[in-house]
């Protein structure tokens, strides 16, 4: 998952006679995604760090809904617009529309919203709902239509978050470091630790493996324990070429943030497995987000799979 906070950004308006952009500290956000993805949840996370929603917006007002945040000001400053499928009815096409309102001289931050094809199905089942585009056929065909109409959209998006392992407090909490902090600009990175045989991050930048040190799963008095605490941590660390590893990568992460900040790029994942998510990776990714924070930069360390065995 990448991250950053995107208060104070500044987004144009078009000038209504020339086309010039006008400066204006309004934030826009675009938040769309799949059905059972948790938008609502990250809608209502947007609201409790201050921002103005709208839920359920035609894709075919997001220009009109743009231009009147900007023109509101005040509460209207930090405005979220939320889209989904079933908005379709006024237009198919979000991908376009996210493009215009950025041709327009808007700078908006798109948050996609995924999970995996087991795990919105799951959701759909537990709530004894159908998904919004399956007709007569399965869900996984409602899912799938789903995907189709949303890939370009998600391949524009500023930021993915596969909400596939979180529960609803876990991506409350995600949306507001995102969003709940200052200096937009600034490039924000979450260093995630995973299990490879839970699968890897959808959304990772860059992927370390961590698997060539030594399993503290094979020693009994660290079994139990995670990579979080002192015993686990210290072995972890402690074991030829990892420190090593944690400066190379440490290393490769500061060469690239500039690059990244100047293309526009707020946020960074990058994803530390080893076999189960509980020991080597979270260790790494403890470190590494440490050595990241000490360097200035905007880090913090997430678990993806810790808990799961």
């Amino acid at each position: 998952m990448g991250e950053a906070h995107t208060t104070g950004h500044r987004a144009g308006v078009p000038g209504e006679q020339t086309g010039a952009t006008a400066e204006t500290d309004t934030t826009l956000v675009v938040v769309t995604g799949l059905s059972g993805g948790g938008r609502s949840t990250v809608a209502r996370a947007l609201e409790n760090v201050g921002f103005y929603v709208v839920d359920n917006l035609p894709q075919a007002l997001l220009l009109d809904m743009a231009e009147l945040a900007v023109k509101a000001g005040g509460a209207a400053r930090r405005t979220a617009m939320v889209l989904d499928v079933r908005s379709r009815a006024f237009s198919t096409d979000l991908a376009e529309a996210i493009r215009e309102l950025k041709e327009r001289g808007y700078a908006p931050r798109v948050v996609f919203v995924d999970a995996d094809d087991e795990v919105l199905i799951r959701r759909f089942e537990s709530v004894r709902r159908s998904h919004p585009l399956q007709g007569d056929g399965r869900l996984a065909d409602g899912i799938a239509v789903e995907r189709g109409l949303l890939e370009e959209a998600r391949d524009q998006a500023d930021v993915i978050i596969d909400t596939s392992h979180l529960n609803v407090n876990q991506l409350r909490r995600r949306v507001e470091e995102l969003f709940g902090g200052e200096d937009a600009r600034r490039l924000r990175l979450t260093v995630i630790s995973f299990g490879f045989k839970y699968g890897l991050p959808p959304d990772a930048d860059f992927v370390m493996d961590a698997r060539f040190l030594p399993n503290p799963y094979w020693v009994p008095e660290l079994r139990e324990h995670t990579g979080r605490e002192e015993a686990v941590s210290a072995y972890v660390l402690g074991q030829e070429g990892a420190d090593a590893f944690v400066d190379a990568y440490a290393d490769l992460v500061n060469a690239t943030t500039a690059g990244f900040e100047r293309e526009g790029k707020r946020y960074l994942t990058v994803a530390v497995g080893c076999t189960g998510g509980k020991h080597r990776s979270v260790a790494i990714a403890e470190e590494l987000a440490a050595r990241l924070r000490r360097a200035g930069l905007a880090a913090n360390a997430q678990h993806r799979d810790l808990g799961r065995e």
